[in-house]
């Protein structure tokens, strides 16, 4: 493992539980009707809904594109992040959304990222020095259709220790 000091917002990150509560804070999921329902501890699983509201409609009364994107952008990476500790740099490197049908009422993403996973990540990345692993998720509406597909692409680089 790297020495490297943690960067970005928190000097320690925070807890799950903590990170949770941030998230519903944030102006972009407050003003959204984003709601982080869950964060497993160990980072490998997180549940995010959306509830469709007089803010986040789009022309047609159905869920705004942007907001339904909103609610998947920052999981895969930072569910990454967490379960790979330091010695990584992991950024978003793409993503493609595909719209299904309209969203209408309250939908909902479930996001895992089993352990097994990250170990594969690892292994990947040790063999070639970066990995850039993709990771779909889909949003259902509350009777469990499928309203759209997010798909993320993730840039995964060892951190050279000196």
């Amino acid at each position: 493992m790297s020495s490297q000091k943690p960067s970005g917002l928190f000097r320690k990150p925070p807890s799950a539980s903590r990170l949770r509560m941030l998230f519903n804070w944030w102006p972009t999921f407050l003003f959204s009707g984003i709601k982080v329902r869950h964060i497993a501890e160990d980072f490998t699983h997180a549940s995010v809904e959306l509830k469709l509201g007089l803010l986040n409609r789009n022309y047609v009364g159905t869920a705004f594109g942007g907001s339904l994107f909103a609610m998947t952008d920052p999981f895969w990476m930072i569910m990454m992040i967490r379960q790979l500790g330091q010695g990584y740099v992991v950024w978003d490197r793409s993503a493609v959304i595909r719209f299904i049908k309209p969203g209408r009422g309250t939908i909902r993403a479930e996001f895992e990222l089993p352990a097994s996973e990250v170990e594969r990540v690892r292994e990947c990345t040790a063999q070639s020095g970066r990995y850039d692993p993709s990771y779909t998720v889909q949003l259902r509406d509350l009777r469990g259709e499928v309203i759209a597909e997010v798909e993320k692409t993730l840039y995964i680089r060892k951190l050279e220790t000196k």
